[in-house]
């Protein structure tokens, strides 16, 4: 039966694709991607602290996956949310729940002998959206056009076909005898398949991306999930949506494949610049830190200070890392260093380590 946009695509065929063959072009740009991906990897492991950093960098992808879906938060609100409990916009509550969601798919996956499995999946979505919705139930999904209205896609339906297919992908992500192409290949399939699924009736394509991340830790090609990969989606959002439709359409995995090849090569060497910057910055504040506050000096401040970017005063007293009186006074002091500057918001004074910020916000 032939590919119809405008009913329920049923027949999605399960991975691999039967005719698919690599390009010496496809060949190139894996030779590279591995590469690349292979000195992030190399320089994760390297990390003195490397939670530290690993939890900022995560959170920089969260908000990337967060804005491909219009869900778009500031650096400064993300931030602010991170040690407020329960102020902050939407937004920045969505992308602190997506970060979640990738450390408890990373846990359940490490618990479950390392197998990726369809019902992680299902609780990295509830985790997203706070909620109990599972696999969808109900007809009537259709991708439209937000601008026309008029349908792009139109997935499979319904519980039975959706749970069916998804452990078809289960089994393809899983079997190590499933596929014979290289793991980032394999990877441009799985993340295809799971959106041409479609599984659940909200958080699809972040859900996609956790299990992209997931995925490269598995197969040991990341020992942490911190490969920045949204931020090349989200430059390439409008070509991002065309070759996956490219290949319902049209079956060309070609041009598909190569695009996530591109954006792993691009983001492993923007992480991996991200991270040594990062790292020059933690040992320059270090300097900049003992000078102001002498003998006081902590090395948990600055741990702190690289871990959650806006401080204040309640923030390093909840942290027991000293009481009012000390915590006021090493805060006026890096402000005099301008190691952070104050940023007043309400009665609040937040105290910016502000070069951290700059960074995490170039690209």
């Amino acid at each position: 039966m032939s590919y119809n946009k405008d009913i329920p695509y049923n027949d999605l065929p399960n991975l691999p694709p039967p005719d698919f063959t690599e390009s010496p072009e496809i060949l190139r740009h894996l030779i590279k991607a591995s590469r690349h991906l292979g000195e992030l990897n190399g320089l994760c492991a390297s990390l003195p602290d490397p939670q530290l950093l690993i939890n900022t960098i995560v959170l920089q992808e969260s908000k990337d996956s967060s804005a491909i879906e219009n869900i778009v938060t500031t650096q400064d609100e993300l931030y602010k949310a991170t040690i407020e409990e329960e102020s902050g916009s939407t937004a920045a509550k969505e992308v602190l729940n997506y970060r979640e969601a990738l450390y408890k798919g990373l846990e359940k996956m490490k618990g479950q002998k390392n197998l990726l499995l369809a019902n992680t999946m299902v609780e990295i979505v509830q985790t997203i959206k706070k909620n109990d919705s599972g696999v969808r139930k109900t007809p009537g999904t259709a991708l439209k056009n937000a601008i026309t209205g008029e349908v792009i896609y139109t997935p499979p339906c319904c519980e039975d076909i959706l749970r069916e297919k998804l452990t078809d992908l289960e089994n393809f992500i899983n079997d190590p005898g499933s596929s014979i192409f290289d793991p980032l290949i394999k990877m441009a399939f799985i993340h295809y398949q799971f959106e041409a699924i479609h599984p659940f009736s909200d958080g699809n394509g972040r859900t996609g991306r956790i299990v992209n991340a997931l995925y490269l830790v598995q197969q040991e090609l990341l020992s942490q999930p911190v490969l920045y990969l949204s931020s090349y989606i989200v430059k390439h959002k409008p070509e991002y949506y065309q070759l996956l439709r490219e290949v319902t359409e049209k079956n060309n995995w070609h041009n598909w494949i190569m695009y996530m090849l591109t954006a792993v090569t691009e983001t492993a060497q923007l992480t991996t610049k991200k991270i040594r910057h990062l790292l020059a910055l933690k040992d320059e504040t270090e300097e900049k830190i003992k000078q102001a506050l002498g003998a006081s000096f902590s090395y948990d401040l600055l741990q702190l200070m690289f871990t959650l970017p806006y401080l204040k005063i309640d923030l390093l007293e909840k942290k027991g890392l000293a009481h009012r009186q000390t915590a006021s006074a090493w805060l006026k002091k890096l402000t005099d260093s301008d190691i952070v500057k104050p940023q007043k918001t309400g009665r609040t004074t937040y105290y910016v380590n502000h070069r951290l910020m700059d960074l995490l916000s170039s690209h």
